[in-house]
C-alpha cells in the first residue's frame, strides 16, 4: 500500500467502503472483490480489502471498537503494543506526574493513543510517510488529534527537551524477520539508551529475551505478560535503579525487588507444582515465587516450583501432581488409556521432545483430561501428571 492508496481510503467513498467490509469473510474476497470493482476503482477495492483483513486482526491487541476505527500497515499492526500493556505503561507514566512524552518510533501510534487518552500531550514521531499518515489517521479517527502530533522525522534528529518523558520502540524486525541483538535494533539501544539518559523520565520498549547484563545499572527492567503471555520488556529510567520487575495482566499485579533472593535449593517433587509466569521467569523473580509458597525448585536449572502445600499467588499457576514417572512413551500411553485420558496439555520445560508429537504419538481417547509435564527432576528426564488446582 502506498501513501497515495492510504489516502484514497480517508476519502467518503474510502470509508463507507471500509465500513461495508467490516464482517466481511475473507474467503469470499475473490467474489467480494469482483462486485465491488464494478462500483469502484480496482486500486481503492484492493486497499479497502487489505485494510479490513488487518482490522480484524487487530481485534485481538484492540478490541473491536478500537480495532474497526483505526488504520493499519501490515508490519505496524504486528509490532503495535497490544491495548491493555500500552494503557498499563502510560498509566505508570501518569502517576510520575508526566504530561507531555516524545514518543519516538511511534509507529501506527498505539502507545501514543493510550498516552493521549489519560490527557498526556504527545509528540509522535516516525521516519517512514506511510507510517506516519496512519499514525495521523488514527489519532483522528479516535478524536485524540488534539494531543497528538504526529511528526516524519529522523528520530535521533528530534530535540525531545521540552518533554516530561521520552518514549522508544526501536524497530526489532528487519527483512529476515526479528532481529535479537540490541545493537541491531532501528535505532540502536545504545543510542536509545543515551537518549533516555537526557530525560527526567524515560521508558525504551525492547523484546523480553534481553540478557539481564544489557541493562543499563541506572535502569529499572520490567518485564510484562497479558494473561499469562509474555509481550515485552521495558527500560525504565528516574524511577527505581537496579530494580527488576514482573507485570502480569490483566491487574496489574507486580513482583519486584532490587536485591534479588539466591536461587532456591532442589528437592523431590511434591503434591503440588507450581508454574511461574513468564515475566517472572524473565525477570530471574522464581526465587520470590518459591519463597512466597514454602516451595523449592524440581531441579537446579529448572524454573518449576514445587510445595507440598497449595497457596494462592498470582504469579504462578498450580497443578496438583498425581504421579512422577521417568520418560517413556510406553508408560505414559498405558497410564493414558488405563485413565480414559482423551484431553492432554502438554507442557515441557528442559526437554526436546515437541507437545504435538507426543499427542500424535500417544494417542489420548476418553472423557478425561489431564497435563503432563515433560521436564527433568533431579536431572532426570521425567513425566509429571497432574491437573490445574485452584488454592481456596
Amino acid at each position: 500500500m502506498t501513501p497515495e492508496d492510504f489516502a484514497a481510503l480517508l476519502t467518503p467513498e474510502g470509508r463507507a467502503l471500509l465500513d461495508s467490509l467490516r464482517d466481511h469473510d475473507p474467503a469470499r474476497e475473490i467474489a467480494v472483490a469482483t462486485r465491488l470493482r464494478r462500483d469502484h476503482p480496482a486500486p481503492l477495492v484492493s486497499a479497502a480489502l487489505g485494510q479490513a483483513r488487518l482490522r480484524q486482526r487487530a481485534v485481538a491487541k484492540f478490541g473491536a471498537e478500537d480495532a474497526f476505527r483505526m488504520y493499519f500497515t501490515p508490519g505496524g499492526g504486528e509490532m503495535a503494543t497490544r491495548a491493555p500493556v500500552a494503557s498499563y505503561r502510560a498509566g505508570r507514566l501518569a502517576a510520575l506526574g508526566v504530561r507531555s512524552v516524545a514518543d519516538l518510533c511511534c509507529g501506527i501510534g498505539g502507545d501514543a493513543l493510550a498516552l493521549a487518552r489519560l490527557g498526556i500531550r504527545v509528540l509522535a514521531v516516525d521516519n517512514d510517510p506511510l507510517t506516519v499518515a496512519v499514525a495521523r489517521a488514527n489519532a483522528a479517527a479516535l478524536g485524540l488529534e488534539g494531543l497528538i502530533e504526529v511528526r516524519e522525522a529522523d528520530v535521533t534528529d528530534v530535540d525531545t527537551s521540552g518533554y516530561d518523558a521520552v518514549f522508544l520502540d526501536p524497530a526489532r524486525r528487519g527483512g529476515r524477520g526479528r532481529i535479537f541483538d540490541p545493537e541491531s535494533y532501528s535505532p540502536p539501544l545504545s543510542w536509545a539508551v543515551g537518549a533516555a539518559r537526557t530525560a527526567r523520565y524515560a521508558a525504551i520498549k525492547i523484546a523480553p529475551g534481553i540478557p539481564h547484563e544489557a541493562v543499563p545499572p541506572e535502569a529499572e527492567a520490567e518485564w510484562i505478560s497479558d494473561q499469562g503471555d509474555v509481550k515485552e520488556a521495558v527500560l525504565w529510567f528516574g524511577t527505581a535503579p537496579g530494580t527488576v520487575r514482573a507485570t502480569l495482566l490483566p491487574g496489574p499485579r507486580s513482583l519486584h525487588t532490587a536485591d534479588p533472593l539466591p536461587d532456591p535449593a532442589a528437592g523431590a517433587v511434591g503434591r503440588y507444582l507450581y508454574e511461574p509466569d513468564g515475566a517472572v521467569i524473565r525477570a530471574h523473580l522464581v526465587a520470590e515465587v518459591a519463597e512466597q509458597l514454602s516451595g523449592r525448585l524440581i531441579d537446579p536449572t529448572i524454573a518449576y516450583v514445587t510445595s507440598d502445600e497449595l497457596r494462592a499467588t498470582p504469579y504462578a499457576t498450580a497443578y496438583e501432581i498425581t504421579d512422577v514417572l521417568p520418560f517413556g512413551l510406553k508408560k505414559l500411553k498405558a497410564l493414558l488409556r488405563e485413565r480414559e485420558v482423551g484431553v492432554l496439555t502438554v507442557k515441557k520445560r528442559g526437554s526436546a521432545v515437541e507437545p504435538e508429537e507426543l499427542r500424535k504419538k500417544v494417542k489420548p481417547q476418553g472423557p478425561h483430561a489431564a497435563t503432563v509435564f515433560l521436564t527433568r527432576v533431579a536431572g532426570a528426564p521425567s513425566m509429571l501428571i497432574g491437573s490445574p488446582v485452584s488454592a481456596p
